[in-house]
């Protein structure tokens, strides 16, 4: 197989493309510096495509050692032709290469191996050659009938024999394919109740059939944990009759055989006892692997729109994480994330302790010139609003407030990590805190808490843990590097998301900074311990030094490109100390050093770079390390409160999109719980998935559909209504 003309195949990219790609993950280079720093070499393939290849390069390059493997073992046995190796090798999937392996692979003892051991493989295959033979299968048995090798008489001779001819049906990797795409193409899930009377999420479960082909990857997560609960039982149900057919007119060569009848006997025992439990198996597990697929792929669109929020710039922040018997936690926050002071307030329950609070709220207010408030969801968090809503009112103060999620904060206060940044604080003012540093910037904070716990998503604890934790590094990877990091006071947790930078050098870089002082300039970076030439190499573009001694260190012009930065500067008739805040006019000005009209290609050949290049370091001196999260939809603030008995159908409001899941979106209108927009209520048109309308983040226009009070659920379309996209 050549893996480059397959991947170049399969992503419709060009050979020369997916050549350059792979010697340039070969050599080292991570994804994100391949995709900012390297796009001449690889046609500008982005961190998506280029991530896509190499799972497919892994894949592949797996799948031919597994081939090479295969047939060394069977080689090994003496039984390797040159039809078998061929079979192996033109092999396109690891299912494949397993099922040819098979009738080699050493088994434990089995029915037809024990048959083998005393003897019957010969009437096995007098059976199977199903000559027209004068007699009975009982004559031809007699020969083999022998007590001392555990074959007492014909009957058992017979079913030895018919058991090395199930095993040998069963091996078949050809016919085995066909059984499964059968399967895969007309099989149905049938789900029953373990209890029919039990209440639970999941009842539309206890009595259903949906086709194999046809399931929703939600629906075969929500059964598999239904499953799991023990409140149903699944199974895989096929047309068994097409099945026995299919199996016969491979194995059943002549109807006038004597032996027909015994043949279809075994056909029938072969499929129910061997065949249809393993594709059985493979079937619910394609399946899996498959709903898997998508609900990582989801998980981590969503945890992509979460993280590229943009950060709330100037907000003085009071946050509060509320609670009920031991009050709401408080932390102050300058518009920097310092926290500024801590305390706790009981507006709730048992205390309700209202007026309190106030005075609290409005000491606070006027003495950090309190501009926001943000108060977490969980607990308490409908009261604690009403509240603050209402001192806001009553105030008059120019005061907004939002909502934010607390998905993971516990997780981050309890952590290591939170102890060492802040170890004299307790928990939960460490929790507060980072409710609070999320709204200012969610990039930063957010990447300190495992992605899985972020919340966004569904049924990621039941799926496979190494692929969702590597995908949901892959976004936070991407997202951090796409943004860049000012290197003077990001944390290690962000640190260690940039392209070459482990956890430890990360932290070296910390230690470095805080026993030397701000980093300069980007070649002091070398001198961190352990961060050495190819590191540099990898991470020095996406850091940032603002007010160093070269202003192309503010930029994501990377060092190696600073000469050609310079001559642009130059030639645009600047010094590189103009730099600043971005020449808005520097195409103007190199198209007049050009004679009145700017050619990228030309500039390119004349300063010897390709012209992607020259483009992204153009853009960069216009308007230097521009964050990408400026075009993402703004935070919706709020400045009074909505009550869910507020709500009436027809109602038009603007909510947040919290959540995106196979069915559809979750949206924030300003109750406690999220209203549903369901995936026939997202749009006009036709769409095969929410995110190909909506986004975790985005801001959108609903209206009130259905009202469900005592299950306090609301749910919304977006039809008809003019969405700002």
């Amino acid at each position: 197989m050549n893996i480059t003309n397959r991947i170049a195949s399969e992503l419709g990219l060009s050979e020369q493309q997916v050549e350059r790609a792979i010697e340039l993950i070969d050599e080292g280079n991570t994804i994100p510096f391949i995709s900012r720093y390297r796009k001449e070499a690889t046609g500008g393939l982005n961190d998506e495509v280029l991530r896509s290849l190499d799972e497919r390069l892994r894949y592949l390059r797996n799948l031919e050692e597994r081939k090479q493997e295969v047939i060394r073992l069977i080689d090994e046995q003496g039984k390797l032709t040159a039809e078998l190796e061929k079979a192996i090798n033109d092999a396109e999937v690891l299912q494949r290469v397993e099922d040819i392996y098979k009738p080699y692979k050493k088994k434990r003892a089995t029915r037809a191996s024990k048959a083998k051991e005393r003897g019957l493989e010969p009437l096995a295959l007098i059976i199977l050659g199903q000559k027209e033979t004068e007699g009975t299968p009982e004559k031809l048995a007699e020969p083999f009938v022998n007590p001392d090798k555990e074959v007492p008489d014909i009957a058992s001779a017979l079913q030895g024999a018919c058991d090395i001819i199930a095993e040998m049906i069963s091996d078949d990797a050809d016919l085995i394919g066909l059984i499964r795409e059968q399967a895969a193409g007309n099989a149905n899930i049938v789900t029953l109740a373990t209890d029919p009377e039990a209440e639970s999420p999941y009842e539309m479960y206890y009595d259903s059939s949906e086709g194999v082909s046809k399931i929703p990857n939600h629906r075969i997560l929500a059964i598999n944990r239904a499953e799991k609960e023990k409140f149903i039982t699944a199974k895989l149900v096929t047309d068994e009759d097409a099945m026995r057919r299919l199996i016969a007119g491979e194995y059943i060569k002549n109807r006038r055989s004597i032996f027909t009848e015994l043949i279809e006997v075994t056909i029938d025992d072969a499929y129910k006892r061997l065949i249809f439990p393993s594709v059985e198996r493979e079937i619910r597990g394609m399946l899996t692997e498959r709903a898997e697929e998508e609900a990582i792929r989801v998980f981590a669109s969503n945890t992509r729109s979460l993280l590229m929020v943009p950060p709330v710039k100037g907000a003085r922040v009071i946050s509060i994480d509320p609670g009920y018997r031991t009050g709401c936690k408080v932390a102050v926050l300058n518009e920097y994330g310092k926290l500024l002071a801590y305390t706790t307030i009981y507006p709730t329950a048992p205390k309700n302790d209202v007026e309190g609070t106030e005075k609290i709220l409005t000491k606070l207010a006027d003495k950090y010139r309190i501009n926001t408030i943000v108060i977490g969801n969980g607990t308490a968090s409908r009261e604690t609003e009403e509240v603050v809503a209402g001192w806001i009112r009553k105030s008059g103060r120019d005061i907004r407030y939002t909502i934010v999620n607390e998905a993971g904060a516990s997780v981050y206060s309890a952590s290591k990590l939170a102890s060492e940044e802040y170890p004299d604080l307790d928990v939960t003012t460490r929790g507060a805190m980072s409710l609070g540093r999320r709204l200012q910037d969610p990039l930063a904070e957010l990447v300190k808490i495992d992605p899985k716990s972020i919340g966004v998503g569904q049924y990621q604890h039941d799926m496979n843990q190494t692929k969702l934790s590597q995908a949901l590094a892959n976004v936070v990877e991407d997202c951090v590097n796409s943004v860049g990091v000012d290197l003077n006071t990001a944390s290690a947790s962000l640190l260690s998301y940039v392209a070459g930078v482990s956890m430890n050098i990360a932290k070296n870089i910390v230690a470095y900074r805080e026993e030397n002082g701000i980093f300069s300039n980007r070649k002091e970076l070398l001198k961190v311990p352990k961060l050495g030439p190819k590191a540099f190499t990898q991470c020095a573009g996406f850091l940032r030094i603002s007010g160093g001694t070269n202003p192309l260190d503010a930029t994501s012009v990377h060092p190696e490109s600073y000469d050609t930065a310079a001559a642009i500067i130059e030639k645009a008739g600047l010094k590189l100390s103009e730099l600043g805040g971005g020449v808005s006019d520097i195409e103007t000005r190199l198209a007049g050093a050009m004679g009145g009209k700017l050619s990228v290609k030309k500039l390119a050949d004349e300063l010897g770079i390709g012209h992607m290049t020259l483009s992204d370091i153009i853009s960069e001196i216009k308007k230097p390390a521009r964050d990408p999260r400026e075009d993402a939809p703004s935070v919706v603030f709020r400045s009074d409160v909505r009550s869910f008995d507020d709500l009436e159908e027809g109602m038009e409001l603007s909510g947040t999109v919290r959540n995106v899941v196979d069915f559809g979106a979750f949206v924030d209108i300003g109750v406690k719980n999220d209203g549903l927009v369901h995936i026939s209520q997202i749009s006009d048109r036709y769409i095969k998935h929410p995110m190909d309308a909506v986004s975790v983040g985005d801001t959108v226009k609903v209206r009130i559909i259905s009202i469900d009070k005592a299950k306090q659920r609301v749910g919304l379309t977006m039809k008809g209504l003019s969405q700002r996209r």
